[in-house]
């Protein structure tokens, strides 16, 4: 008798392909963008770790993954007018859900807009075949959007 699997569950679950699904809402009556934001747990810890002296474990204790977190979504994650004004994006806070993590998000805007400029670029400097999928809300209208290599920034009306 062969055992074919003798370390089945003693590694995380490997997943076939490296996305992530923002959730972007506008809230016109708080004159902002409401944002969340889903990553595979494994992937973003690989990307949060690159250039840090350990290894980044989004369960430790203390601010380090959070601070660390909110500053790959800022250069990551980035929102201007249409007209390309930057927009602060400002997170939350973070949530544990199964083999991944949400991130919460606001951005402040301006006044009543029409459409925002959208570079979703979350670990594409660490999967070649990163697919970021954001599903948008805005005036009763849904539509979706897809960010990959290439195709990182895209113009977004309602």
């Amino acid at each position: 008798f062969i055992l074919m699997f003798p370390l089945a569950g003693a590694a995380p679950a490997l997943h076939a392909y490296h996305s992530t699904i923002t959730e972007l809402r506008y809230n016109a009556a708080k004159k902002q963008l409401e944002l969340s934001v889903k990553v595979f747990t494994d992937d973003f810890e690989k990307a949060l770790s690159q250039g840090q002296p350990t290894h980044v474990n989004l369960t430790e204790a203390g601010p380090r993954p959070l601070v660390l977190a909110s500053a790959y979504l800022g250069r990551t994650l980035q929102v201007s007018t249409t007209a390309g004004v930057p927009l602060q994006l400002q997170v939350l806070g973070m949530q544990a859900e199964n083999d991944g993590y949400w991130f919460y998000c606001k951005v402040p805007l301006p006044g009543p807009v029409s459409g925002v400029k959208l570079r979703q670029a979350a670990l594409l400097d660490a999967f070649s075949d990163q697919m970021n999928i954001v599903n948008i809300e805005a005036n009763g209208q849904k539509q979706s959007a897809l960010f990959r290599a290439g195709h990182e920034q895209e113009v977004l009306s309602w």
